[in-house]
């Protein structure tokens, strides 16, 4: 993969197998370097990444069940119960059985954790310009559309 510019790319030291798949190898990395600045930002505020996904299911309709939540978050269910639990543990959420579905547990915000909206909007408005700080503008349109296609193609969802 060439670059324009005289700076050594990522990709340039990747593993020799990586040159298969440079896009695959840089899109890994990115996620990886974006979930560890995540992290940073986030446990300022008490939570580990992944954790606020969930609360931004609550925060647009509290009171979901656990099932609700794994659908949505597209995760295994044991990650949702953990994530529940520790949160549960910090005071952001609680947890009851459905009174209509005894099997059902329904997640809701605890007032603590509808006061971390404000915090998590401000943590992820830092985490975007912190990725998007050297990209042209012109750019960053075109690649928010390229991402969106990738995961369309690999979610199975397009």
């Amino acid at each position: 993969m060439t670059r324009k510019n005289s700076r050594p790319s990522t990709i340039d030291s990747a593993p020799t197998t990586a040159a298969e798949g440079p896009l695959s190898y840089l899109l890994m990395r990115a996620a990886k370097a974006h979930k560890a600045h995540a992290a940073v930002l986030l446990r300022e505020i008490g939570l580990y990444p992944g954790q606020e996904l969930l609360l931004m299911q609550l925060w647009d309709r509290d009171g979901q069940t656990q099932t609700d939540l794994v659908r949505a978050l597209r995760l295994d269910p044991s990650t949702v119960t953990r994530m529940v639990g520790r949160l549960e543990e910090q005071g952001v959420v609680s947890r009851v059985a459905s009174p209509r579905d005894g099997r059902a547990v329904i997640i809701s915000l605890t007032p603590h954790g509808r006061d971390l909206q404000g915090d998590v909007r401000r943590i992820w408005a830092d985490l975007e310009q912190a990725a998007i700080a050297r990209m042209p503008e012109r750019q960053r349109s075109e690649f928010l559309d390229g991402l969106e296609l990738i995961v369309t193609a690999l979610d199975g969802t397009g």
